[in-house]
């Protein structure tokens, strides 16, 4: 029977350290630390996201700024608004909550966030240096918190296989190199993988990040293994994620749980990279 890595607790011990930390920055320099968060349209998913972000920048005494823009606003509205954040001197990192309307190119607008503001790490720049083991830029909150939640269970990484179903931008591929710089080693998967159970069972870190629910079953996993599961599904029967939790439970060392495993773990990390940026001014 696997042990459950409890994400909300993982993310609160976090988000207490980040109190403190930001505590002592206000003491230090007469003035909060600040997270913009931009919203457009009226997804009702996005608004959850972004009321938990609000909640959690109260808890750690960060101070956010909330813009909530129409659906039909246009790109260059969009961009204008990063524009001024960038310049802010009180604005320490600007999030632009995900997705945008149909009409407005996510990568255009995320690309004029300034690096240093880039609380989300999607930024070119960021991407680049994670890519290239540089220190100093910010990396994506999902990817992060993997990483925390797989440390947290006091197995090393070092030498381990790490298998990552998945290659998104934004999961699949940063996680990735992060598992390489902790000196896994690494195999990708995706749509086009053959066998890839095989694979799947050779996996002594195995993360599933595909966007189909249920799609790991117990039998596609190696017996004891951390088994980090990034889905968020709705289904009928309500949300559930990229691993058959119940069935893999049973096999695995180790099982993030959805929800309560990632998704407290990629907001807490979000309130890292804004008090990482603004320590490091």
């Amino acid at each position: 029977m696997a042990e459950i890595l409890d994400g909300k607790a993982i993310a609160e011990k976090i988000k207490q350290d980040l109190a403190i930390r930001a505590t002592e920055f206000e003491r230090k320099t007469g003035r909060k630390i600040g997270l913009a968060v931009i919203r457009v349209g009226a997804d009702p998913a996005s608004a959850v996201y972004v009321r938990n972000k609000i909640k959690a920048c109260e808890r750690c005494n960060i101070r956010s700024l909330s813009y909530e823009l129409d659906e039909s606003v246009n790109a260059d509205a969009l961009i204008a608004l990063i524009h001024k954040l960038n310049k802010e001197p009180d604005v320490d990192g600007i999030l632009v909550q995900l997705p945008l309307p149909k009409h407005i190119d996510e990568r255009v607008v995320l690309s004029e966030i300034t690096p240093d503001k880039d609380a989300d790490g999607f930024h070119a720049v960021n991407a680049g240096k994670l890519f290239l083991g540089e220190k100093g830029g910010t990396v994506a909150c999902t990817p992060r918190g993997i990483i925390e939640l797989i440390k947290s269970t006091g197995v090393p990484i070092s030498g381990k296989h790490a298998v990552v179903v998945g290659r998104s931008n934004i999961v699949g591929k940063p996680v990735a190199m992060l598992l390489l710089q902790n000196d896994a080693t690494v195999t990708v998967c995706h749509s086009r993988t053959q066998n890839l159970k095989d694979i799947t069972l050779s996996a002594d870190i195995l993360v599933a990040a595909v966007g189909k629910s249920n799609f790991i079953t117990a039998d596609m996993v190696k017996r004891g293994a951390i088994v980090i599961d990034v889905g968020m599904n709705r289904t009928e029967n309500g949300l559930c994620g990229d691993v058959d939790f119940y069935s893999v439970k049973d096999v695995a060392g180790y099982i993030t749980p959805v929800p309560g495993g990632v998704g407290p773990m990629t907001v807490a990390m979000l309130l890292c990279n804004t008090v990482d940026g603004a320590m490091h001014e």
